[in-house]
């Protein structure tokens, strides 16, 4: 029988939505799911009986090596406050702060998940002004650092794996532990954040349902409509690393699909914009945060022939609630 990959996933300073969306994986049989992937869950917060003594046992018996963890899986930003006591966050039944659990156990795991943005680069609770003093794995925001340093590499060589998202979608966080268990993700596979490639090299943007208005410059201009939420309405699905318009969440939606802007929560940072989530910042008119690797005269140059071009029918319908002129049948021939 092949060896099952042991995965031990902690809950830190963070709201539960990662494990709240792992759950909603495309599946009648998640635990099914995760032994035909060859994954053994030894403790999961919301999934395990365990508790007391036998999960302080458990913790006790994976720091010194008598058990055997393949896969830290870590939920929520670490909370070293006050003053780098991480006294605000203390693992329940042990009397230790979350944050020394985390180092001793990432150094004799074998791979080391940050599962969600919070547990990436700090999410919101890693506001400056906080005294939870919270950050990242691996980074505080875009600076590498974080809690285990920038030159940690867990003991299968590789930096701690950003499977960032707030929240992150089940099929990052699964596939990302089945290639693991697979033995097929080495360090070429993660980005430059140390995301898995297999859906960080794509960006929100693409497989968009809005994309006929994107190229129109039809936009939306409030909530419901129709149009392109990128020009008013704070959209960053063109700068975004995910591919939520085409791996959909629940197999039907996304956040542009439901009438809400991308706002780009796979990327550090992303919790302070520096304006409204829902509003698109702009210098003479011109949004600030143009597309990916998009010259802005460019932009500027598509963006007036695109309006100059524009057919009624999607001028129309991207400031409306429903379709209010469809498309006409016309008469084609295979010329």
């Amino acid at each position: 029988m092949p060896t099952m990959m042991r995965v031990l996933w902690l809950q830190s300073g963070g709201c539960g939505g990662c494990s709240m969306s792992m759950l909603c994986a495309d599946t009648q049989d998640f635990a099914g799911l995760l032994r035909g992937a060859g994954l053994e869950l030894l403790w999961h917060p919301a999934l395990s009986q365990a508790d007391g003594p036998d999960f302080v046992d458990l913790l006790q018996d994976a720091a010194t090596g008598r058990e055997r963890i393949d896969a830290l899986c870590i939920e929520g930003a670490l909370l070293r406050g006050p003053h780098g006591s991480g006294r605000f966050h203390v693992l329940a039944g042990t009397g230790r702060p979350m944050i020394h659990w985390v180092r001793e156990l990432a150094a004799v795991a074998q791979h080391v998940l940050a599962i969600g943005s919070c547990a990436a680069w700090g999410g919101f609770a890693s506001d400056p002004a906080s005294a939870t003093e919270a950050c990242g794995l691996q980074y505080e925001d875009e600076v590498k650092g974080g809690l285990l340093g920038a030159a940690f590499r867990s003991r299968s060589g590789l930096p701690v794996i950003n499977v960032a998202g707030c929240p992150t979608h089940p099929g990052w966080v699964l596939e990302t532990l089945m290639v693991l268990a697979a033995g097929q993700l080495a360090e070429a596979d993660l980005d430059a954040l140390g995301r898995p490639r297999f859906y960080a090299d794509q960006l929100v943007h693409q497989g968009c349902s809005r994309n006929e208005y994107y190229e129109y410059k039809a936009s939306a201009t409030q909530p419901a409509q129709l149009g392109c939420l990128m020009e008013h309405m704070g959209c960053k699905g063109t700068q975004a690393h995910a591919d939520c318009n085409r791996r959909l969440w629940n197999g039907e939606g996304s956040c542009a699909r439901g009438g809400y802007p991308c706002i780009s929560c796979t990327e550090p940072g992303f919790q302070r914009p520096g304006h409204p989530f829902h509003l698109t910042p702009k210098v003479a008119g011109i949004p600030i945060g143009l597309p990916t690797d998009m010259p802005k005269a460019w932009f500027v140059a598509l963006a007036s022939l695109s309006k100059s071009a524009t057919p009624k029918r999607v001028k129309v319908n991207a400031t409306s609630d429903r379709v209010m002129l469809p498309p006409q049948p016309r008469k084609t021939g295979l010329r």
